[in-house]
């Protein structure tokens, strides 16, 4: 691979580049994220190829800046983000999508729309008997505005050749000759940018800290340490487009005067850190990684740290002491990160998905990106949406956007039609929404007024079946198995609720433990050490704020929505039951008794609700309530 040592040789890279890109007049990109991937996206891309070439039809894999013979590309390009319909191959140019897509598709593949310049029409997403041929039309991407993905699906996110000839790289070329450290922290402020990992803290102040900070090393580091239940937008990004990440943080480097970067990424995302390694490799190969990259003077290094699995890792300070070789702690602060953070230098942290935008913005400028959202709240926010939900998948709209557009016009609304119940959003450390919030502006400063948070941006979407307090229980659960246990707020206070938690759902209750919840919350957000800590509590604080009468339910020995097993009492009706004993027969405890053509019973004590009475009745005669 080409050396590229100034700032005209990157450019005569990217026209032949773009050239050779030009010259693939069809496309055919394969997902290759996670989802996908798991549902055998992989097999169908080596079997797509392995028919062209079968065929004899000219085709690439790579970019090849030498030859621009009319070629059809196949890449394994990133998240497309309708998961739901996956393994998914996009067409270009047409624009076609193919969902759920089978190995014993490919031919036809081929066939029709290679060869013949035809769409499979059975391959196309339906709704409603519309059939939608173009991606761009299906009603899940067409009110979103993808800024961050915006090339994940549509580019190899293997390439580095690629990733410049749409642009990559010419966001860092313009900070490094074109701009001052003061003028590149200017335009972050300018825009409004703020951390999309947590709190949304102003990203532009950090960056000023840093640089004005007098040090001899400084650092960027990348979080890419997504915990929260249900979260994938910095995972899919890391997949579908790490150059973007990679050149977010060089142009913080400039600019803030730091030459070395980390990114700390979960140990569950063994394909992000693949993607992340080779892309690394590839812009050292170039030059646009280590000592005076295109001639500037500017040194920069990029180094991985893969997570042990602890979600308080995501916590900025402890990160930083497992990078360190230290167990994962949050520690006091002050002093801040950015003052004293990592190896105990000036530290610009931010997460993956806020690196994702810098390059965007430095390209086209703080007004463009504050023309989406709202003041305050700039830009656009990647969502995961997953749940009792239509569409799940991964998704991007500007900051503002409602629930209500989110839930229905682009997720679908809720699976088999049911009615909306709520959302947890931000994960452990968030709270839920209810019908009450379907209009609430999505963004940092709405969610706050009502005891909600964004976090990373996981949406969980539940119905009117869901037990809300059993929500709380698992969200809680979840807290207090990755409690790291260093501050006893947070290492007894969440241990305490969570038993709390259990007696409700288990029948055992009392009136008093609901007072006794909300007093364990208060304390603990008010004397928890960290961030994590402190935030434990809101899933049970919220579900305890919109839906009180369930806990109460509880306490009375009923759950409203039937989910708790140890409030159901299956019972056989006396009048259905013909006594023909087949549910005694498949009760795996003996808790069903009596005598042929006579209605039996069911012990109840001795009942452990596992419904196998109730699935083998031919009758219809026993019922749960």
């Amino acid at each position: 691979m080409q050396i590229l040592k100034t700032r005209a040789e990157l450019d005569s890279y990217r026209e032949a580049a773009m050239s050779a890109l030009e010259a693939q007049k069809r496309k055919l990109l394969v997902c290759a994220g996670t989802g996908c991937v798991a549902g055998g996206s992989l097999k169908i891309y080596e079997r797509l190829s392995e028919l062209m070439k079968e065929k004899g039809l000219p085709y690439s894999v790579e970019l090849q800046l030498e030859a621009h013979d009319e070629t059809v590309g196949l890449k394994r390009c990133g998240c497309h983000g309708f998961c739901e319909m996956g393994p998914l191959v996009r067409v270009e140019p047409q624009g076609w999508l193919y969902t759920k897509v089978k190995i014993e598709d490919c031919e036809e593949i081929i066939d029709k729309t290679i060869i013949g310049g035809e769409f499979v029409e059975r391959l196309a997403y339906r709704k409603n008997g519309q059939i939608y041929p173009r991606q761009e039309d299906v009603p899940f991407y067409k009110k979103q505005t993808r800024v961050v993905l915006e090339h994940c699906g549509h580019i190899d996110a293997e390439s580095i050749t690629e990733y410049i000839a749409v642009g990559g790289y010419s966001a860092l070329e313009k900070a490094l000759f074109d701009m001052t450290g003061d003028e590149i922290v200017a335009e972050i402020k300018a825009s409004g940018l703020r951390g999309r990992g947590g709190a949304g803290f102003p990203a532009g102040i950090k960056w000023e800290t840093v640089r004005k900070l007098q040090a001899d090393q400084k650092y960027i580091l990348c979080n890419g340490d997504e915990g929260d239940p249900g979260a994938f937008m910095d995972r899919s990004i890391m997949e579908g487009d790490p150059h973007r990440v990679i050149e977010g943080m060089l142009i913080a480097g400039v600019a803030t005067g730091a030459t070395e970067g980390y990114i700390y990424v979960r140990a569950e995302y063994p394909m992000a850190v693949n993607r992340l390694k080779n892309a690394i490799n590839q812009a050292k190969e170039i030059g646009l990684l280590g000592k005076n990259i295109l001639g500037s003077g500017f040194d920069f290094e990029i180094h991985i740290n893969r997570g042990a699995g602890a979600f308080v890792c995501g916590e900025e300070t402890a990160l930083i002491s497992s990078i360190e070789g230290e167990r994962g702690f949050p520690r006091v602060r002050p002093p801040l990160t950015v003052e004293r953070g990592l190896f105990g230098k000036p530290t610009v942290p931010n997460n993956v998905e806020t690196y994702a935008n810098v390059a965007q913005i430095i390209n086209r400028g703080a007004a463009w990106f504050s023309s989406y959202g709202s003041p305050n709240n700039t830009g656009t926010k990647a969502f995961a949406l997953t749940g009792n939900i239509e569409n799940t998948g991964l998704i991007e709209v500007p900051m503002g956007t409602t629930l209500r557009e989110i839930i229905y016009d682009i997720g679908g609304g809720c699976r088999g039609g049911a009615e909306f119940k709520a959302v947890q959003i931000g994960g452990p450390s968030g709270g839920c929404l209810t019908k009450e919030h379907l209009d609430l502006p999505l963004d940092f400063d709405s969610l706050k007024n009502v005891g909600a948070i964004i976090g990373s941006g996981g949406l969980v979407v539940m119905d009117e079946h869901t037990c809300m307090v059993e929500v709380a229980r698992f969200f809680m659960n979840f807290t207090q198995n990755e409690s790291c246990g260093k501050c006893v707020p947070c290492r007894e206070g969440t241990k305490r609720m969570l038993e709390i938690l259990e007696r409700i759902v288990a029948g055992k209750g009392e009136e008093s433990d609901i007072d006794t919840l909300s007093e364990l919350a208060d304390m603990i957000i008010s004397t928890a050490l960290c961030g994590l800590g402190k935030t434990a509590p809101n899933p049970v604080r919220s579900t305890l704020q919109y839906f009180r009468d369930e806990y109460v339910a509880h306490v009375n020995g009923v759950c409203p929505t039937g989910r708790c097993k140890s409030l159901i009492k299956i019972t056989i009706n006396p009048e259905l039951c013909r006594g023909c004993s087949k549910c005694s027969r498949v009760c795996p405890v003996g808790a069903i008794s009596g005598k042929i053509k006579e209605p039996f019973v069911i012990d109840q004590s001795k009942c452990i609700k596992c419904e196998a009475c109730v699935n083998s009745c031919p009758f219809h005669a026993i019922k749960e309530g």
